[in-house]
C-alpha cells in the first residue's frame, strides 16, 4: 500500500538524497549531480513545488527531458538526467509513494563516444619539470602542489580520494596509500620514487610550515590554533585547512592548461593519463581495474580504446606505408 499522506516532491527529493548519502554511501560529487538534476526537474513541474509525489507521471518526466534537449544539453548530460529520474522514481516506488516508477520508460539518448584526454609522456615530463623548479625555491605551496600532482599521476586516485587522505593513510616506508573510493570501498594503491620524494618533502617541511604560519596568525588574533581535522588531513590549503576538491580542480586545471593547448584539463586527465600509460607499458587490464577502483571491467575498457587510438595515430605518423 502507498502512503496516504500528501508528500511534497521537495521533501521526497531531500529524503532521497539523504538515503544516497547515509545508506548507499554515494560520494558528495555524485550527490551534488543528483541534486542539481532533481532540483531542475522540480522547477519544470506543474504547480511548482506544491505537487504531491503521487501525481508524478511519465509525461512530467518526458517534458523535462525534452526541455533539456531543446536547451542544447549534450547527450551525456541528458543521459545523466534520465538516470537521475529513474533512480529517484525507483526509490519512490520502493518506499511505496507511487504505484510504479514514473520514469521507468524513459529512454536515454545515444551517448557520443568521447574518449578522455590523455597527455603524452613528454607533456607529463614538461609539467613536472616546471613544478620541480618552483618547488626548489622552498615555497611551501609550490612543494605541496608538486606533491599533489605527483600523487595524482602516480596513483590515478580521484580528487575526492585525494582530499580525504589522512596522514595515517600513507605508508611512507611501503610507498602506498589507503584510499576510500566510491561506495566506501577501501583499496591500497602503490606509488613510485618520484611521488615518494615529493610527499616526504611536503610532510616533513612544507606541511609544517603551512600549519605554523596559520598558528602564528591565529595566535596574534587570539583565535584557536587549529582543529583536529587540520592535524589529520594530509593536504592543506594556505589557511591550514583541509584542501577541498574545488581547489584541486582549479589548481590542476591551471597547471595542465599552461602551454599544453585546449581540451580537458581537470584532475581526471591525470587519472586517464596514468591508466593509459600503464596499459601502454604492458599492465594487465584487470590490474588497472583494481588500481583505479572500478567496480566493473567495463569502466576500465575505455582505456583500451584510448591506447589503440594512440597506436593508430603513431602508426600513421611513423610507418612509411601508413
Amino acid at each position: 500500500m502507498r502512503h496516504s499522506a500528501v508528500i511534497n516532491v521537495n521533501t521526497a527529493v531531500k529524503d532521497f538524497l539523504q538515503t544516497l548519502k547515509l545508506e548507499y554511501g554515494y560520494s558528495p560529487h555524485t550527490i551534488r549531480a543528483y541534486r542539481k538534476d532533481l532540483e531542475s526537474f522540480i522547477e519544470s513541474l506543474r504547480n511548482d513545488v506544491v505537487i504531491d509525489v503521487s501525481e508524478l507521471n511519465l509525461e512530467d518526466c518526458r517534458e523535462w527531458i525534452w526541455i533539456k534537449q531543446q536547451e542544447g544539453y549534450s547527450a551525456r548530460s541528458v543521459a545523466r538526467a534520465v538516470a537521475s529520474l529513474k533512480s529517484f522514481g525507483g526509490w519512490l516506488e520502493s518506499k511505496q509513494m507511487v504505484h510504479g516508477n514514473p520514469a521507468s520508460r524513459l529512454v536515454s539518448p545515444k551517448k557520443q563516444e568521447n574518449l578522455p584526454r590523455v597527455l603524452s609522456e613528454q607533456q607529463i615530463a614538461q609539467i613536472f619539470d616546471a613544478l620541480e623548479v618552483k618547488a626548489s625555491t622552498g615555497d611551501a605551496l609550490a612543494q605541496r602542489n608538486l606533491g599533489i600532482m605527483e600523487l595524482l599521476y602516480a596513483t590515478a586516485i580521484r580528487v575526492s580520494e585525494l582530499c580525504g587522505l589522512k596522514i595515517a593513510d600513507i605508508n611512507f616506508i611501503e610507498k602506498s596509500i589507503r584510499v576510500t573510493g566510491k561506495g566506501g570501498k577501501e583499496r591500497i594503491v602503490p606509488y613510485g620514487e618520484s611521488a615518494s620524494k615529493a610527499l616526504m618533502q611536503y610532510q616533513n617541511v612544507s606541511r609544517n610550515q603551512l600549519l605554523s604560519q596559520v598558528q602564528s596568525i591565529k595566535e596574534q588574533k587570539n583565535e584557536h590554533a587549529g582543529s583536529f581535522e587540520n592535524k589529520t588531513k594530509f593536504f592543506l590549503n594556505s589557511r591550514g585547512d583541509p584542501l577541498k576538491p574545488e581547489s584541486v580542480y582549479k589548481l590542476v586545471s591551471k597547471i595542465i592548461g599552461q602551454d599544453l593547448g585546449g581540451g580537458q584539463r581537470g584532475p581526471h586527465v591525470l587519472r586517464h593519463t596514468a591508466a593509459t600509460h600503464m596499459l601502454d607499458g604492458g599492465a594487465d587490464l584487470r590490474v588497472i581495474q583494481e588500481f583505479l577502483g572500478h567496480s566493473s571491467l567495463e569502466s576500465t575498457q575505455i582505456y583500451t580504446h584510448v591506447s589503440h587510438e594512440r597506436l593508430a595515430n603513431a602508426y600513421k605518423q611513423a610507418h612509411p606505408r601508413a
